[in-house]
């Protein structure tokens, strides 16, 4: 349980260093490898070349020994050691294995390498091996104390003879002896050659390691670079100069995209922020035209009381508290719209049909009409069944909002029409008032917005209702557009407000 803390602890907490150690741990492994393959292959070749050479020697010996009356007796076969054997015993060898003869026996006899198997003629023998004693008497001996692998090279004596046209060669042995040259092929040539290939791979490996580490940490640091530079610069943004943004490097890599996607991001809370100061300032005057209107009548009231109409002075109060009454409610509902996913609303099987005719029936009044004309009805068109997946509460409050804004701009008539296509579910909302100008079709969503002619603070609404309504129908995955409710008319003949959704599909 204590060795992870203590990783931790020695770990370096630099990325450049961890990469750069990384790196020198893996390198380390794959040139440790490579350097041990590189020097097995390097004996094993030489090792294959010694015993190509080696049996080439033997067959020169064999040549030797039947070629000349006496067989040869000095180190002059090439470059490994050798014995000359026959049934009658040792007839010739090398000077560096006189040390391991006894009683005229070679060291390779089979009375001293055991067991021997039959040698063809002219044909190699699997590698056989022969340990030399590490003894005083010897010491210092090429051979001493090391295991080398023998070669053999046989040949019947009585076609040794007749192949040389000797009949003198091997004096005293048989025609049916079979003469043998064991030749022992020493890896001198093969751990010299190991050995200059070491003075190379002992200092190159570590300082390959080294080289690999440092390349790794200087990359690794260059790279990082801009990194540290967006770090700098994104801690610099504050919410008293919320537009410092970074620099987008041109190298097109990831860096270059996290920081585009930084600078997206600073955007768009420097907009959210922007936003929600507009918010707050909308608001604040918005609420203060009712609150100076109520703390005037009140005040009024107070100081002149005998003279105040106070049954007009309370239905003017009430009128301006219900007013910020309506306001706080949708600052309210804008709000927990704003602090809330759209997966977080409930959705359950709404009846957007039975919601219209409800909505239809219900009077509604046009604030700042003439008496005789105060109430504007609204037509329901509505099929007998538009079913969609949504909040009843949000897709009620979309109907009001639109016949509402509806009646507040209609001349005499408002349609409300409810019906369902293939894949969708469609709300279209008619009048024949002005109409909106096709400049301010998009602006008119925005919170707090309102056209011209509906400034009004005493007969308008607060420019939320359409900014609500395009929340909810956005969250329930639809989108809303206004237009002239007769295109063939032209401006000024009424506005249509058209909403669609997906439907639920049977």
């Amino acid at each position: 349980m204590r060795i992870l803390p203590l990783a931790r602890a020695v770990w370096p907490r630099s990325l450049a260093a961890r990469t750069a150690l990384a790196s020198a741990l893996a390198a380390a492994v794959l040139f440790t490898a490579g350097a041990w393959s590189m020097r097995h292959a390097t004996y094993d070749q030489q090792m294959a070349v010694a015993s190509a050479d080696a049996q080439q020697e033997a067959n020169v010996i064999l040549g030797a020994a039947a070629g000349i009356d006496m067989p040869p007796t000095a180190d002059t076969f090439g470059r490994f050691p050798y014995e000359l054997v026959t049934s009658a015993g040792l007839v010739s060898s090398s000077s560096q294995l006189k040390a391991f003869e006894t009683d005229g026996q070679g060291s390779a006899t089979p009375r001293a390498f055991m067991p021997l198997p039959p040698y063809p003629v002219h044909d190699i023998d699997p590698p056989a091996t022969v340990v030399f004693p590490d003894s005083a008497a010897v010491r210092g001996n090429p051979l001493a104390g090391t295991t080398t692998p023998v070669l053999a090279s046989s040949e019947l004596v009585s076609n040794l003879r007749s192949q040389y046209n000797n009949p003198q060669a091997l004096r005293g042995v048989p025609n049916d002896a079979q003469a043998t040259v064991y030749v022992f092929v020493t890896p001198a040539s093969a751990q010299a050659a190991v050995a200059t290939l070491d003075r190379t791979l002992y200092p190159g490996v570590p300082t390959a390691v080294l080289l690999v580490a440092a390349v790794a940490y200087l990359a690794t640091r260059r790279a990082l670079r801009p990194v540290e530079a967006i770090r700098a610069r994104t801690a610099a943004v504050t919410a008293a100069d919320p537009r410092e943004r970074v620099h987008v490097p041109d190298t097109g890599d990831e860096i270059a995209r996290l920081a585009a996607t930084i600078n997206t991001t600073l955007q768009r809370l420097d907009d959210a922020a922007q936003a929600q100061r507009r918010f707050v300032a909308d608001a604040a005057h918005e609420l203060r035209s009712p609150i100076s209107s109520l703390l005037t009548t009140v005040e009024v009231a107070e100081a002149y009381p005998e003279r105040a109409d106070w049954p007009e002075t309370i239905a003017t109060t009430a009128e301006q508290a219900r007013r910020i009454q309506d306001l706080t409610e949708d600052l309210l509902l804008l709000a927990r719209m704003d602090a809330t996913a759209p997966a977080d609303s409930p959705a359950r099987l709404v009846d957007l049909a039975a919601l219209a005719r409800d909505t239809a029936a219900a009077p509604g009044a046009r604030p700042g009409a003439d008496p005789a004309t105060r109430y504007v009805s609204v037509t329901c068109h509505a099929d007998a069944e538009v079913l969609v997946h949504g909040d009843r509460g949000g897709l009620e409050r979309v109907l009001r909002n639109l016949t509402d804004n509806a009646r507040r701009h209609a001349g005499g008539r408002v349609d409300l029409r409810v019906y369902a296509t293939v894949d969708e579910a469609v709300i279209e909302v008619e009048d024949d008032g002005p109409g909106v100008p096709a400049a301010d079709r998009e602006r008119i969503f925005e919170r707090f917005t309102r056209l011209d002619d509906a400034r009004s603070r005493e007969s308008g609404g607060f420019g939320l209702g359409l900014a609500i309504v395009r929340d909810i129908v956005e969250r329930h995955h639809g989108t809303i557009e206004v237009a002239d409710a007769d295109a063939e008319a032209g401006p000024g003949a009424g506005a249509r407000f058209t909403v669609r959704m997906p439907r639920r599909r049977d």
